[in-house]
Parts: C-alpha cells; structure tokens; sequence
C-alpha cells in the first residue's frame, strides 16, 4: 500500500507533463500539412484503434483515411504507408532521411545498445557492419556454400517425417519441425553446431532465439509514453529483457571463447571464426568490439529463424487449400528430380512452378507484413504533405502486396500470376515488397529463399499430405499470430504419407 501511496504524485505529475506535451504538439503541427488522420483520443492518441494484427487494422484505417496516414500511437508520432507509389516516392527522393532506425527499449537491451546492423542508426558503421554480412554470410556465393548444412538438416527432417509414417501415419506438427530445421541451418551457418544443442543453464539457445523475438515486439508502456517508462520496471518487463540479455550474452561469449580456442582448420568456415578474422584484421578498427560481435551473431539469429519456417508453413498451408496447385507442383518436382535419392541445389533452379509458389506465398504472407519500422531524421515532403522529423515510419507490406488496384483477385493463392514475367521482389517493383525497400532492404533474401526452396522442394517430393481427421483444405484456419513476423496461430499439422515413385 505505502508503494501504492508514494506512486500517486509522480503518476499525476506525469500525466499532467503528457497532456502538456500534447498540447505542445498540437500548437507545433498546426502550421504543417500533415497527412490525414483518425480521430484520437487525450494522452493515447489512435492506440485503442491499433488491435491485435496492426497490418490489418492500419489497412481497415487506410481504406477510410487514406493511403498515407499520420497517426499518434501514444506519444510517437507514426506515418502509415499502404501504398506503392508512396513507398517509391520514400525511396527515389527521400531514401536517406527515411534510413534511420527507432530505438526500442528491447532492442537496446537485447542488441548491445543496437550495435548489430539491423536496428543500428543509419550512418557509416552501419554501412560497415552490413557489408561484413552481407559479402561474408548472405551473398548469393556464400549463400551456395552452405548447401551442405541446408542438405543436411533438411535430410534430417525428410527421416524423421519418414519414421513418424511408420509409427502410425498420424498428424505431425509440422510447424515445430520446420522451426527447429530452419534453426539449425541458420545455427550451423553462423556458429557452426546445431541450434538445438544445450547451453549452459539447461536451456537451448532456439529458446533464447525465440524469447528474444517475442519480446522484441512485446508492446511495453515506455516506448510509447516515455512519462511512463518507470512503469516498465514495475510491471518487470525491464527485468525480463534483462534476463533474457545476461543468457544470450553468456551463451555468445562460450561460443566466441570456443572458436578462439579451438583453431578450426576445416574450409567451411562458419560465420563466427570470420568475423573473428575481421576483427583480428582490424577491418572495422575500435568499432568491432565484443559487444558489436555478438549484436551482429544475435541479428542473425533475430532476422532469420522463424522467417524460413513461417514461410514454408504458409506455403504449405496454401498448398493444402489449393489442391490443384499441390499436384501441379508436385508434379514437376518430381519429374525434375526422377529416381535419384535426393534433391540436389541446381534441381531448385528448373522448378519454375515452385518458385513461382514462393513468390505468391511471399505476397500474401510477407514475412514482416510491416516493414521494419523507420524514423525520419529531418523533415520531408511527401507529395503536399509535411512529415516531421523523427517520425516513426511504418510500411504496411501487407495492404500493398493485396491492394486490389495492383493485382487482379488479391485474395486468392494464384501462383501462375508469376508464370513468365519478370516482376520480382528485390526491391525495383514497389507492388511486390516483402523484404523491403531502399537502403534497409533485408540483406538475407537470398538466404531466406534458397532455404524455403529447397525445404519445399523434399517436403512436396517424399510425402504426399492430408489433413487430419477427413478435413478439408477450405476448412484449414490461416488466422494469423502477429510478433516480428506473422505466423500461423495454430500450428500446422499434416498427415504425410511416403510417396513411392
């Protein structure tokens, strides 16, 4: 009670700041042409209109507001994107300013004060440590090298899908399986052993990898009303980011020590004895310290563990819906493979109808329906309107990738839209955007999509798939789970039965 009692006056004075700085605000954007906005509300601002899948919410906002709206999401001010042309509008004329990162209590806790290069602000360390990743882990010749550990574990997964069949033939969760697959390809890339190995303490570092991306994007009172950031400390959400930090950090420490000590000869390098080597070379002088290390290795792991096996799932959830595209499909995976025993990479590069499956499964679930969000760090106009500095910035890939001016029946799984054009997702064709844009286009599409590929590719080839217990595909529940992707809310289970050629 006496906590209670004390609280009272700095929780008054805090809200009589957060009203004052409201009216602020408003005396200050008068003189601009903002863009348009929904009503809000006193000290929340549009908060209450934000719900639990803000994609969908923003595009509900969108319909009525507009294509560009400005937003007040507590004490941030927030400009919506849902339009191409606006999005090749931020990147032909004003890409710089639009470069920079807002920085998160979770992520400045979790990513070393935003030493990585993902959340990093824009500027020539950035530059620096996104070249590292990009010309060491994520080029397309990098990329190629690590086909062993995707053939590996992707192996690994095709025999214990096989020995589930012989057990009985029930429903697997196919979910998890791919979570802990793609894991441990990413895992065997960066730090060179299988993710789901234990650490010390007991625990596994794909739990770690999880918890992080879930706290990342948990919703905390600080980030919106800095007034009120005492009461993350309250409520302990400070004390959890801190917790997950020390074990990351200890975890990142035992494997830079390990690599340090034990001098491995063997040519494939993984991505933690490079950086070693870079360091050690001074490529980046002070600045590759320990700490920005280990921010770099954790981004890794951020960036990439549930994007590959969020993607394969709503490949194959959309493949159970749409029978026929499954059989198409298969159909030509098998002819390309034949009776040969296993699936080789340059076999990925003549299943056209597959890529073409992943670029429709892309679009209608990108792996961040909202892009990664952006601040402006000056002032800019957007057409006739005015955008603040300091702005935080948010792309609804989403509303774009369905917007109905742009694609003919949005809605439905079409892979054949892709069938002999050349529109692509690198980042030139603004109507089809899942890694984003400009100079903070995700740097791991390559890996991510050789990934989903190949994992595809085996799933479609060894096993034919049903839906448990007589259902059909128009049945399946696609309701979404949001977080720093979006996937499937209820886990995907399948019943594989082992084709015989």
């Amino acid at each position: 009670m006496a906590i209670q009692i004390q609280s009272y006056p700095l929780l008054l004075s805090t809200l009589f700041l957060l009203l004052l700085n409201n009216i602020l605000k408003f005396f200050r954007h008068s003189k601009l042409n903002l863009p348009p906005s929904p009503p809000k509300l006193p000290i929340i601002g549009n908060l209450h209109q934000v719900g639990k899948l803000p994609h969908r919410s923003f595009w509900a906002l969108s319909r009525k507001y507009g294509s560009l709206m400005f937003l007040h999401i507590g004490h941030t001010p927030t400009l919506v994107v849902s339009s191409a042309e606006t999005a090749q509008e931020i990147v032909k004329n004003h890409d710089i300013v639009f470069s920079n990162r807002p920085i998160t209590t979770a992520v400045n806790i979790l990513l070393y004060g935003c030493k990585d290069f993902g959340f990093a602000p824009y500027g020539e360390y950035w530059r620096q440590a996104r070249k590292i990743c990009v010309l060491q882990l994520l080029s397309l010749k990098r990329v190629q090298s690590f086909h062993f550990a995707r053939e590996e574990e992707v192996l690994l997964l095709i025999d214990k899908i096989r020995s589930r069949c012989c057990l009985g033939g029930g429903p697997i969760n196919l979910s998890e399986m791919l979570l802990v697959t793609s894991h441990n390809i990413i895992s065997r890339c960066v730090i060179g052993r299988k993710g789901d190995e234990e650490v010390s303490g007991g625990c596994h570092f794909g739990e770690l990898t999880r918890r992080i991306m879930r706290q990342i994007s948990e919703f905390n009172v600080g980030d919106m009303f800095p007034c009120l950031r005492w009461l993350d400390f309250i409520t302990g959400f400070i004390g959890r980011l801190k917790a997950t930090s020390k074990e990351i950090d200890a975890f990142l420490d035992q494997v830079i020590e390990d690599h340090m000590t034990h001098d491995d000869q063997n040519d494939k390098k993984d991505f933690v004895r490079i950086l070693l080597q870079l360091q050690k070379d001074g490529v980046l002088g002070s600045e590759l310290s320990r700490d920005n290390l280990k921010a770099i290795l954790a981004d890794m792991f951020v960036a990439g563990t549930e994007s590959v096996a969020t993607a394969t799932e709503w490949a194959m959830a959309e493949l159970m819906r749409n029978p026929n595209v499954m059989n198409k499909a298969q159909e030509e995976v098998r002819r390309v493979v034949g009776k040969r025993r296993k699936i080789e990479a340059e076999d990925i590069n003549e299943m056209k109808y597959l890529k073409c499956i992943v670029k429709e499964t892309l679009r209608l679930h990108p792996p961040a329906p909202l892009m990664s969000p952006r601040q402006t760090s000056a002032s800019a106009k957007l057409g006739e309107y005015d955008i603040p500095a300091k702005t935080r910035v948010l792309v609804n890939v989403w509303a774009i990738q369905r917007d109905p001016k742009l694609w003919d029946m949005p809605e439905v799984f079409l892979p054949e839209r892709f069938e002999n054009v050349t529109l692509d997702f690198k980042g030139q064709n603004f109507e089809l955007i899942p890694f984003g844009i400009g100079r903070r286009i995700c740097p791991g599409m390559s890996f991510g999509v050789v990934a989903v590929e190949y994992v595809l590719a085996n799933l479609l080839h060894w096993f034919n798939w049903k839906l448990p217990d007589g259902m059909v595909g128009e049945k399946l529940d696609l309701t979404e789970a949001f977080g720093l992707g979006v996937c499937m809310k209820f886990p995907l289970r399948l019943v594989p039965e082992i084709y015989c050629a």
